[in-house]
């Protein structure tokens, strides 16, 4: 399978063993979730969980270590060449950048997607296998950037940090309210939804944190 090339330079651009900012933040959500915190939610055996837009595989690692069946997934193979350097244990599959992904249908517990999917260029279609490949019932947990009232208007009043945030050269394609990502999951069939602002402070939170349960239909 050919990966694709924009996200081949773009990983090629930077530099190794990269540290995200709320890395931390993103870790303790998804183990907590996992763990059926907050959720009444526990992931029967053997507990597998797929992270799409998996990088360099830290929180794929992070998965391991807890003892659960982890799958580090991406589009571009330079993140999956570190991720294998870094973690030589994980289990790891290229992804096309488009259509259906090489994996069977219901064959996840769990599907964990952390600052991804405001990369996505065809959301419709890739919502579609995160569904398609989680079991029903299954749960699906993802992060992206936070553009609430307060975010939007601090950019508003000034023109730097809205250029610098929109920047035509970045690969950030889709920005999501909490009640705009809320709608998005209910449409594709998700239930059970809840969407929390993080990070930052109250009001102009940076960080959407996402939790849906795949509808038994």
């Amino acid at each position: 399978m050919a990966s694709d090339s924009y996200h081949e330079r773009v990983w090629e651009s930077l530099p190794r063993e990269l540290q995200p900012a709320g890395l931390g933040l993103r870790r303790r959500f998804l183990l907590e979730r996992l763990a059926g915190a907050g959720t009444g939610t526990r992931l029967p055996p053997p507990r597998r969980v797929l992270d799409v837009g998996c990088g360099e595989g830290q929180l794929t690692a992070a998965l391991a270590d807890a003892g659960l069946e982890a799958v580090g997934a991406d589009v571009a193979e330079e993140p999956l060449r570190r991720a294998h350097e870094q973690h030589p244990g994980l289990e790891l599959q290229l992804l096309p950048f488009d259509g259906e992904w090489p994996l069977a249908d219901a064959s996840f517990d769990a599907v964990w997607a952390g600052e991804t999917i405001e990369h996505v260029v065809d959301t419709a279609g890739w919502l579609s296998q995160v569904r398609r490949v989680l079991r029903s019932g299954g749960l699906l947990l993802l992060s992206t950037p936070a553009h609430g009232r307060l975010a939007m208007l601090g950019m508003a009043l000034s023109a730097r940090r809205m250029e610098e945030h929109f920047d035509p050269r970045s690969d950030h394609l889709r920005f999501y309210t909490r009640r705009s990502l809320e709608s998005l999951l209910a449409d594709f069939g998700f239930e059970r939804i809840e969407v929390r602002g993080a990070g930052g402070i109250p009001g102009a939170r940076h960080t959407l944190l996402a939790s849906a349960v795949r509808s038994r239909f």
